[in-house]
């Protein structure tokens, strides 16, 4: 026997994309006696899908006198296969085990092809395709072929993703969250990710919870979500707590934020926030009052919309250094607050179009913070202090971008000059010097899902989450 190692995925193009799919026969495979030697537990779900093509194809002309109906036409298997192969491409690798290609008989037509791509090598009588997977793999490499800024990855899901994180120790491992309880994993930097499980969870339990945000630090992982639920594991997602959460809470769960060993920072959408030292045990107040408590008692302050207020907080977020800007459910006013606050800081919108999100630049209050409006309005203001009440209305600038009326939900800064905005329709749009002027992008242009979430890591790494399971990963070309 041989062992096959192949250092990229081109190999498997050779032997399943293109024009050699048509060479390629799974009928000679699986009636050589191929179909056994397939390993899934060691592949990613790109593959095993592959495989699982490939199998129905090989298993198709033995049963085909059994269906009642004919099997699909040859063009559209070939388009399956096609498919599965790209996706393949698109996720990076895996191990797969096959017999020496020498002792089929006939061998595979497309057989020849792997001369010069990949070394032999004995491995006690066992064979197999080696594809580059894992963490020892470049977390930064992007598929040859690619040139656009963003491609998309498929999860083969059509569920709403909300947040994804990655470990600080551990950069390729990562966690992805979405509605119906939706977990995926990666451990190659988001190359490639695969769908999770939770054993503390029933299954149909799980599918009942929206998880809206994870956070990962040093090998410890948080994700909270509703109806009111947050797990917690201290070895990197191999095991998870579910941690109790009384129904006296303040408002339902919005935010959880990693800060150290079975410590963590969590917050409500009535604008209440507590932290936790001993795993979720016990939880410290940081604000004296919900933030409908603090509008109706300073009702006089003449921020509109803040007589009376009974709603809720929405698009939290939160800088490194534990400050936090959110907006109002109206999108009528938006709040801030510094460690050390007793109260939340409510300020009026400053315009007659009410706010769809709000940021901090760079994710620093010392960035400044950003703001959008309903129809498209992107507006920076580069001095801010967070802790400086007495400011109402900071000194807002339009930025120039033109987006046809599309609402912006989210703004992420690369690095400087780099900045990325993304919003409805698959809407992308990019800034070269800060953030001053930005151009419309066509990576997402025949993604008919919104966008809701962008976010990097270390300068290099890029996401990009959206509606009906849509996962773009940057890859840098044509910006």
């Amino acid at each position: 026997m041989l062992f096959l190692r192949v250092s990229f995925c081109t190999s498997f193009a050779v032997l399943f994309c293109g024009e050699r799919a048509e060479a390629f026969n799974p009928s000679l495979f699986f009636n050589q006696g191929f179909r056994s030697s397939f390993r899934r537990r060691q592949s990613p779900s790109a593959v095993s899908s592959l495989l699982s093509v490939v199998e129905e194809e090989g298993q198709g002309e033995a049963s085909e006198s059994l269906l009642e109906s004919p099997r699909p036409s040859l063009e559209s298997r070939k388009e399956r296969l096609r498919r599965a192969s790209r996706d393949v491409l698109l996720s990076g690798a895996a191990l797969l085990s096959v017999p020496s290609l020498t002792s089929l008989s006939p061998s595979p037509a497309w057989a020849s092809e792997l001369e010069g791509v990949v070394s032999p090598v004995e491995e006690r009588g066992t064979s197999s395709l080696l594809l580059s997977e894992g963490p020892s793999a470049d977390i930064y490499s992007v598929p040859g072929g690619v040139d656009k800024a963003w491609y998309q990855l498929d999860l083969d899901t059509e569920e709403t993703l909300f947040d994804l994180d990655f470990d600080s120790a551990e950069p390729s491992h990562g966690f992805l969250v979405g509605t119906r309880g939706i977990i995926y994993e990666t451990n190659n930097g988001g190359r490639s990710w695969k769908q999770r499980s939770l054993t503390v969870l029933e299954e149909e339990e799980e599918e009942g919870f929206r998880f809206q945000q994870v956070s990962f630090r040093n090998g410890e992982c948080w994700i909270i979500g509703q109806p009111p639920i947050l797990l917690h594991s201290t070895n990197g997602g191999k095991t998870w707590e579910r941690v109790r959460l009384s129904p006296k809470l303040p408002g339902a769960p919005y935010g959880i934020v990693a800060l150290g060993p079975n410590a963590a920072e969590m917050t409500t959408n009535t604008g209440a926030i507590y932290t936790t030292d001993n795993g979720g045990k016990n939880w410290k107040a940081q604000v004296r009052e919900t933030i409908d408590a603090t509008l109706n008692r300073v009702s006089s302050s003449g921020v509109q919309g803040a007589s009376y207020y009974s709603g809720s907080v929405v698009s939290q977020y939160r800088d490194g250094g534990g400050n936090y800007v959110a907006i109002g459910s109206r999108g009528n006013f938006w709040l801030t607050w510094a460690p050390g606050q007793a109260y939340w800081f409510p300020h009026n919108r400053g315009s007659s179009r009410r706010i769809q999100a709000m940021g901090f630049i760079k994710d620093d209050t010392a960035n400044g913070i950003w703001m959008t409006l309903n129809g498209g309005v992107l507006q920076l203001c580069k001095k801010f202090d967070v802790k400086n009440l007495s400011v109402d209305i900071p000194n807002f600038e339009k930025a120039n971008i033109r987006t046809g009326g599309y609402g912006i939900i989210d703004v992420a800064w690369k690095d400087d000059n780099e900045v990325w905005a993304v919003g409805g329709s698959g809407s992308l749009w990019s800034s070269r010097d800060g953030g001053k002027n930005f151009k419309f992008n066509a990576s997402a242009d025949n993604i008919r899902g919104n966008l809701y979430r962008c976010k990097f890591y270390e300068n290099k790494r890029g996401f990009v989450l959206g509606s009906d399971g849509v996962l773009l990963r940057y890859a840098g070309k044509n910006v």
